[in-house]
């Protein structure tokens, strides 16, 4: 009976290890992967977000120094760490299209007025 309860411990602490491994190490290492790979592809020209929340692109990259243009001629000098991930590039709209909701909308907040 005695050895019973010895195993059983070690099977608790087996599944503690496991479940350690699977909730924090293994997370921690995809996102240093994906870092990077970030850090590697940086390119003049991404548009980036820095960990401080700046946005910006990216116009020169000297070792592991990159110049973020973020106005005009501003320019800033960050670490490659100090870059948190790039930005989604916004969709292009044409001055000419409208989107439908827009024209729908104002014809019934047109109707609600009379």
């Amino acid at each position: 009976m005695q050895g019973l309860q010895g195993s059983g411990g070690l099977i608790y602490l087996g599944v503690l290890v496991v479940a350690f491994y699977l909730l924090i190490i293994r997370p921690q290492m995809q996102r240093s992967k994906q870092v990077r790979e970030l850090m590697a592809s940086l390119a003049v020209g991404d548009e980036i977000i820095t960990i401080g929340g700046l946005h910006g692109t990216v116009s020169a990259i000297e070792g592991a120094l990159v110049t973020v243009r973020v106005a005009g001629d501003t320019e800033l000098v960050f670490e490659k760490s100090a870059i948190g991930r790039r930005s989604a590039k916004p969709e292009q709209v044409t001055d000419n299209a409208e989107p439908a909701e827009t024209g729908e909308a104002s014809k019934s907040s047109d109707s609600d007025s009379e």
